[in-house]
């Protein structure tokens, strides 16, 4: 029996559900469930968050993985693997979640939420301004660099295991997208 999804819902409905390590959130009122990603997927949320703090330290900013919530508005509230907010924009900062647009957002993907993050949450973050959207491709070991312009994302930048990735959001961050990804899983 299929299961209609939830809609209708608001980040008071969010806080009402139980923590019990399933990701929780919310577009458009439409509530989308995930659960624990697997262990190459950690160890890449791991290795960028590591360099973004080490980043973070030198220049300023914050740098959190999920969970941690991104309220864009009532009804579009988002957990992503990793976001960036840079030194002049921290007081976007409440204390349970960052309320608006983080400068830069990573997503990395997972089988059961790769249509998620490559159609609906690229859209949402476009919509509410995200300057920077990176989504990991594990499977196809890459990243794709999406930047807004005109407040729409671009077609996105490449990057394969060979090559370094940068970005305007944290200016002197240089990161080899080989060391990002880790070992292959052939």
């Amino acid at each position: 029996m299929a299961t209609q999804p939830q809609t209708g819902l608001t980040y008071e409905d969010l806080q009402a559900f139980p923590e019990d390590n399933l990701r929780r959130e919310l577009i458009d009122g439409e509530l989308i469930v995930t659960a624990a990603p697997a262990r190459r997927h950690q160890q890449v949320v791991a290795m960028l968050v590591y360099e973004l703090i080490v980043y973070s330290k030198r220049r300023g900013g914050e740098v959190l993985p999920a969970p941690f919530d991104v309220y864009f508005s009532e009804t579009n509230v988002v957990e992503p693997d990793v976001l960036y907010v840079r030194p002049e924009n921290l007081g976007r900062f409440e204390k349970n979640y960052l309320r608006s647009a983080p400068d830069l957002v990573v997503e990395v993907s997972s089988p059961s939420t790769r249509r998620l993050e490559l159609v609906r949450k690229r859209d949402l973050y476009e919509r509410f301004g995200v300057p920077e959207y990176w989504f990991v491709d594990l499977d196809a070991d890459r990243v794709e660099v999406y930047r807004l312009h005109e407040g729409r994302y671009e077609p996105p930048s490449l990057f394969a295991r060979s090559d370094t990735l940068e970005t305007l959001q944290a200016p002197g961050l240089i990161l080899s997208v080989d060391a990002l990804l880790g070992p292959s899983e052939d």
